[in-house]
């Protein structure tokens, strides 16, 4: 047979200038490696200078998460949607058409095919172009290897472009390859590496993006196509308008099956008949690719991967925690209830439409745990707000602002930056705590006139009083003598500021502090800084910004007698490997989803705390909550003991409740994020109320009926009353004398 004289003096040329010289510097036996003479010591240098051996670093991975039960998708989170498996759950077809599509004589070469390089620079030759490649799946599997273990854009870059030197590297390393992997290990390494399109990376992941199905159930006209894809992604896209390319791709590696054997010639004429038959699927990333019909936990999506962020087991920044969240491959169990979380989005969209103005939002935390159940509030989680409503703010109205209704991702539950809200009288929960450990039992008593002029100075602009601060009850009926049952219970503002200023503010501080509240705006910072808190005389009326997770949490370790925990989204991290991921903590390594809790308030305090909270809805024990109180609805809705504190701001600009059982604490809250200013009006105060008893029964409705336990009698008994300065404090007393 005569040589192709013209092919034979290209090659040569091109062996001079070190473009195939690989092949020789290998020590592969090839009979054109004498034209190439002295040119191939250049190349003989470069691979010289190679590593001996390939370091495969793990893959991108895509990490899975799910809701409390195991196996309720929440979302995932991915760079690259992939997802490994092994050779073995990867069906036949699919091995065979990647073979024969990509590399025929895999089984037979050492990862450099010489007869295949040869054969593919013929044909690109003759055709003057790329028509055949040379690289066998072993180096192409290097390749990717180099890509996926770049540390940087130039790295990665340098991984594929078109140079001698990288050709090169590919097949010295290939080689190596071969000698350290089987050749079942490198499909399967391959298979997990190769880009399909639509961000799918592996054949895992292609198959449920293309098939909705498992590598392992792929028919050979489904797994042709997918091979097909390897070589140009968007070129021959099946999912495209025009499909004639990807069919005739996917028929192309159906014939190459055929030849290598894999099928036979009518198998291949039957399969080749088949129209292109897609079942796409569009996996979600991130928190707003929750599926449509759970928008609602994207709040809660929102609320974990800003924890995520926060955790230091995951990353040095918040970059890099977040991109291992995107590329760790991790198996989340989060802490979100599907039927606590549907139960209390149903409630909440009862009582205020998604169009509305005014969020009415609602937490639910498990005492003891820290565990966040629940995230609901009348808002759709999207970036798209080009048809939301007016700004409630003038001046943002005037600047073309838009509302954030009904569409916002804005973490208006906690867990983000937000500044949060008011919350009113809840905050009496801090200064009642602080006094009981401070050792005044709940019978502490103190004539609570409708106006008291105080000790605390006045706000700048506070004039009523002089240079001292006032405060009024929001009722005359709240007039009397009150002690911490009936001052709760009827959340008598003149009884709790006199109560405050026993204990002192500070403590009241402090408390809130301890049970998890952090101070949001520059103003709070200041006022709660040692040399101002015992000063803030307004504490214990609510006028800090908190966050119904705060609030949530703050009354669940109440609930807990006194356990702090710190509010958690998650039960379980898993990495690729199976185990869990873990966290330092006192030189020892702890699971991060491990509970984080510590006694932040004795027990007995915080069983004192709620026998006066159950005042509030009428359930305590001790028959001591006087003749009305602030939620007695919420006891009959539950149908077993209750506690919890209801909440109003200065002008109703903002509602709360946060009621508990000794299995759940909720937190609900009703204000216009957009313009704290703006009045929900005492006509809607029972929204927080009722949504919070509603979630609590539901809840907890196929539960035992559990009890509080009851606090010891040195916080009880006893009628401790404070005489001394009760009249110079009540206002109209004062005025007379002064």
């Amino acid at each position: 047979m005569e040589r192709d004289t013209s092919t034979i003096s290209r090659l040569a040329a091109l062996l001079r200038t070190g473009i195939i010289v690989g092949v020789i510097v290998a020590g592969m036996a090839y009979p054109l490696a004498a034209l190439a003479g002295l040119g191939a010591k250049v190349g003989i240098q470069k691979v010289r200078e190679l590593p001996r051996e390939l370091t495969v670093p793990p893959s991108a991975q895509t990490s899975y998460v799910y809701a409390s039960d195991g196996t309720t998708l929440l979302t995932m989170f991915y760079e690259e949607h992939r997802k490994p498996v092994a050779i073995a759950d990867v069906a036949q077809n699919v091995q065979h058409a990647i073979i024969a599509a990509e590399d025929s004589r895999f089984y037979e070469h050492n990862g450099v095919d010489m007869k295949g390089a040869a054969r593919a620079f013929v044909a690109n030759q003759r055709a003057g172009g790329v028509s055949q490649g040379a690289s066998t799946l072993t180096m192409q599997y290097v390749r990717m290897a180099l890509r996926d273990g770049a540390d940087s854009p130039t790295e990665a870059l340098a991984a594929t472009e078109q140079t001698t030197a990288r050709k090169l590297r590919e097949m010295s390393l290939a080689m190596e390859v071969e000698k350290r992997m089987s050749k079942e290990q490198i499909l399967e390494g391959y298979l997990n590496s190769a880009y399909f399109g639509h961000r799918a990376y592996g054949i895992a992941a292609a198959s449920e993006v293309f098939f909705s199905k498992t590598a392992n159930d792929l028919t050979v006209a489904e797994a042709a196509t997918l091979a097909g894809l390897v070589k140009a992604p968007s070129a021959y896209d099946p999912a495209g308008s025009d499909q004639h390319a990807a069919t005739e791709r996917r028929n192309y590696v159906i014939d190459r099956m055929a030849e290598a054997g894999f099928i036979t010639t009518a198998e291949a004429r039957t399969v080749k008949a088949e129209p292109i038959s897609l079942q796409l699927t569009n996996p979600p990333n991130d928190c707003v690719s929750v599926a449509q019909a759970t928008n609602d936990w994207g709040y809660f999506c929102d609320y974990f991967k800003n924890w995520w962020m926060q955790q230091e087991a995951f990353g040095a920044d918040p970059a890099a925690r977040l991109d291992r969240l995107r590329r760790g491959g991790y198996k989340v169990i989060t802490t979100l209830d599907p039927a606590v979380q549907a139960n209390a989005q149903k409630h909440v969209l009862a009582k205020e439409k998604t169009d509305s103005r005014f969020a009415l939002g609602t937490v639910a935390v498990e005492p003891g745990t820290g565990h966040v159940r629940a995230m609901a509030v009348n808002r759709v989680y999207s970036l798209d707000q080009k048809h939301n409503g007016r700004h409630s703010d003038a001046r943002q109205r005037r600047a073309g602002i838009l509302g954030n209704y009904p569409n916002t991702v804005n973490p208006l539950l906690g867990g983000g930056d937000m500044p949060g809200y008011q919350a009113g009288s809840t905050f009496k929960m801090f200064t009642m705590l602080a006094a009981l450990e401070d050792g005044l039992p709940l019978s502490t008593s103190y004539y609570s006139p409708q106006k008291l002029r105080t000790k605390y100075a006045a706000d700048w602009n506070v004039r009523e009083c002089g240079t001292k601060w006032c405060v009024r009850n929001a009722s005359p009926t709240q007039t009397g003598r009150k002690n911490m049952w009936t001052g709760f219970g009827q959340s008598v503002n003149t009884y709790f500021v006199q109560l405050e200023q026993k204990v002192g503010a500070q403590k009241a501080v402090k408390m809130a502090e301890r049970l998890g509240l952090r101070w949001r705006t520059e103003i709070d910072r200041i006022q709660a800084s040692p040399d101002r808190a015992r000063g803030w005389g307004a504490f214990t009326l609510g006028v800090a910004d908190t966050t119904p997770l705060e609030m949530a949490n703050a009354f669940a370790t109440v609930a807990a007698d006194g356990k702090y925990c710190e509010p958690l989204p998650v039960t379980s991290v898993t990495a690729p490997d199976g185990t869990e991921a873990t966290r330092a903590v006192d030189g020892k390594q702890i699971n991060v989803a491990d509970p984080r809790c510590h006694q932040a308030v004795p027990a007995d305090v915080a069983r004192a705390a709620t026998e006066a909270a159950m005042c509030t809805t009428r359930a305590s024990e001790s028959g001591r909550c006087g003749e009305w109180s602030t939620a007695p609805d919420v006891k009959r809705t539950v149908k077993r003991q209750v506690a919890g504190k209801t909440g109003t701001t200065d002008n109703y600009q903002a509602s709360w409740f946060i009621g508990y059982v000794p299995q759940l604490a909720v937190a609900a809250f009703l204000s216009d994020p957009d313009n704290p200013q703006h009045r929900v009006g005492d006509q809607n105060g029972y929204k927080p109320r009722v949504t919070v008893a509603e979630t609590l029964r539901d809840a907890v409705q196929d539960q035992p009926v559990q009890k509080f336990s009851p606090p010891s009698k040195k916080l009880t008994r006893g009628e401790y009353t404070d005489n001394r300065n009760y009249r110079y404090y009540d206002y109209r007393s004062y005025r007379r004398r002064n």
